[in-house]
């Protein structure tokens, strides 16, 4: 049984998002906590928090074992792309695209 949490339209670009989420990917859920409360990354907070839901959600709606369950997949797709403009010398205009991730994990039972 697969039980999936989703963090959608994150403020963190997918790129940076992916490089946490592979660490953690196929590790056990305890595993891959204690992994990411030592990241210095900020990104790696936001992971943690999905990778909590999905534990709880497994463990509360399938009664699984809290302590069987292992990140099957990780995943990180492209949001929404907010548009900016930074403005530069003589006139001209430049633009910033600030990109949104929807992070999602999937744990099964081991």
């Amino acid at each position: 049984m697969e039980v999936r949490a989703t963090a959608r339209g994150v403020r963190v670009s997918p790129q940076k998002a992916r490089r946490i989420v592979n660490v953690v990917r196929g590790k056990m859920a305890d595993e891959a906590l204690t992994i990411l409360k030592f990241m210095p990354s900020p990104t790696a907070r936001i992971v943690a928090r999905v990778v909590k839901s999905a534990a709880a959600n497994a463990e509360n709606n399938f009664h699984m074992s809290p302590s069987d369950i292992t990140i099957a997949r990780a995943f990180v797709d492209e949001g929404l792309r907010m548009k900016r403009m930074r403005f530069k010398g003589r006139g001209r205009v430049s633009p910033i695209l600030k990109r949104l991730s929807h992070i999602t994990i999937v744990v099964e039972e081991k």
